[in-house]
């Protein structure tokens, strides 16, 4: 999907989260016509192939997305797919050293990965006249990584220092709190990143065992957008992934989350202001009540003109910030509030948001409401569509924790949902007497 809610948060990771949802009553072009409809090919091996042709400059994204998360690694294993993206553009035996990044930086390219909790990704933003060789030097690394044992202790002090700035970040600490607290016993519920002393005794055994497990062509899905020619880039791929043997492993299917508990947790931290997140279990990304649950976040707390705004921190001054979201994850969603504020407003805050759950949950949210918030979701996906990097991105996605043809129609199921069908998702997941709540205390107010 590409509302925005979904689409991110890619990286808090960490939480993956970005979110933005939106509303008109005029239809509006899910292609532009300048844009060729996305083509998909699956080779023999089980590689799938995405290309879109998208001349609106000269430039192409090559991605390559990988069906291994922070979901798929066992109890000892935590942190290994983040460690591991770190680890993949380090080398291969015919790309020694930092061959891949001259060869990249040379020709005015870059290059980034990142880690989720259902996938890893690995992109590019080239020259167009580069895509084939971005192919090949992802076709390449996906499978004959160097893991090279000293880059690998080297990085372990950049990884360290990561963690470092995750615990220093409260709206960060906040969220993986959060997420381990709801998910509990759950590998939604454990850190991405990994923890230090995990970190600290990772061997290159460990990490190429995992990167045996789960990099092969049938987890593969590369995607080419940009000013390109789909025959050229589908042989290009076909001649770089064709080669490489099936793995013969299957990834395990996500596990379906538990049943909700409320919990509350309350932690101290050095800092003058307090932090206070909500949480509610909430369907999966593929989940029927997904388009009306990313207008409600909207409503609720998307924009300076939702309702938690306006009543939290412009009429009553209450809150520095305050935010609602919708994370849909492969296996469960997260339903969320979240807010800064001073220490002594902790209480009120929670009763006057639980009061406007309740009213939407009595439906009074109006048909202006749903039609604004359809409007923001068309924007979002708009602005998300802008580029040939930002296209990339949202098809590799749902192709890999979802299904591509339903990215392509999800902005028109978002379009149908009524006021009555947002009134009755807020009264399924918005329980007011069950959530999780996590809270970050100054430690001078303790």
């Amino acid at each position: 999907m590409t509302v925005s809610t979904r689409i991110a948060f890619a990286l808090l990771v960490m939480l993956p989260t970005l979110l933005t949802s939106a509303c008109t009553a005029k239809r509006t072009a899910l292609l532009p016509p300048q844009i060729a409809s996305p083509i998909r090919h699956v080779l023999p091996n089980g590689v799938r192939v995405i290309i879109e042709e998208h001349r609106t400059s000269d430039v192409v994204a090559v991605q390559l997305w990988v069906k291994a998360g922070g979901r798929d690694e066992a109890a000892n294993e935590l942190g290994l797919a983040h460690y591991l993206e770190h680890m993949l553009f380090k080398g291969t035996a015919t790309r020694p050293g930092r061959l891949i990044d001259r060869e990249v930086e040379g020709t005015g390219g870059r290059m980034n990965a990142g880690t989720s909790l259902d996938y890893t990704y690995y992109h590019m933003v080239l020259p167009a006249r580069r895509a084939v060789a971005g192919v090949e030097i992802l076709a390449d690394i996906g499978v004959n990584a160097s893991l090279d044992e000293a880059l690998l202790e080297a990085e372990k002090r950049v990884v360290l220092e990561e963690i470092r700035l995750g615990e220093d970040s409260p709206m960060r600490f906040l969220f993986r709190k959060t997420y381990e607290t709801l998910f509990e016993g759950h590998p939604y519920g454990r850190p991405v990143i990994g923890t230090p002393d995990l970190i600290r005794a990772l061997t290159r055994d460990q990490l190429v065992r995992f990167y045996r497990r789960l990099y092969n062509p049938e987890n593969f899905t590369l995607v080419v957008v940009g000013a390109v020619n789909p025959n050229e880039i589908r042989e290009a791929a076909t001649r770089a992934f064709s080669r490489l043997p099936r793995g013969g492993t299957a990834r395990l299917p996500a596990a379906p989350a538990g049943t909700l508990k409320a919990r509350a947790v309350e932690l101290s931290r050095p800092g003058a202001q307090a932090y206070l997140a909500m949480a509610w279990m909430a369907p999966k990304l593929d989940h029927a009540d997904t388009p009306a649950l990313d207008l409600l976040v909207t409503i609720l707390g998307q924009r300076r003109t939702s309702r938690l705004t306006e009543a939290l921190r412009e009429r009553l001054g209450l809150v520095n910030s305050i935010s609602a979201g919708y994370s849909a994850l492969q296996a469960a969603g997260v339903l969320s509030v979240t807010a800064q504020l001073d220490a002594d407003n902790l209480a009120r805050v929670e009763r006057e948001i639980l009061a406007e759950i309740q009213r939407v949950r009595d439906g009074s949210v109006t048909e202006a409401e749903r039609e604004r918030a359809v409007t923001s979701a068309e924007a979002g996906r708009e602005f998300q569509m802008e580029t040939a990097e930002g296209r990339a991105f949202t098809l590799g996605r749902a192709e890999t924790v979802w299904r591509l043809e339903d990215e392509l129609l999800y902005l028109d199921r978002v379009r149908s949902v009524t006021v009555e069908q947002i009134h009755a998702a807020a009264r399924r997941y918005f329980d007011p007497e069950r959530y999780t709540k996590v809270i970050l205390v100054p430690s001078r107010t303790r």
